[in-house]
């Protein structure tokens, strides 16, 4: 992830100049998903904007962590 962020910032300063500065947020979170659950996921991002209006992505990701018994600084 590391590398993809350091790749796509270099890409958007220069096709993007006019942005001037750009910074990535601190830290990544990566996830995969299963190809069993391909159309679950592109229904959930087709619908996330309306999703979001009832659970904020704080509260979804901080449930999802949990729910996978992920560790995790709330920080």
């Amino acid at each position: 992830m590391r590398a993809v962020k350091a790749n796509s910032s270099k890409w958007i300063h220069d096709t993007f100049p006019h942005l001037g500065a750009f910074a990535w947020q601190e830290g990544y979170g990566v996830f995969s998903v299963s190809k069993s659950q391909e159309a679950a996921v592109k229904k959930y991002i087709a619908r996330q904007r309306e999703h979001h209006k009832k659970e904020d992505f704080k509260s979804e990701l901080l449930r999802m962590l949990r729910l996978h018994e992920i560790e995790f600084d709330e920080k």
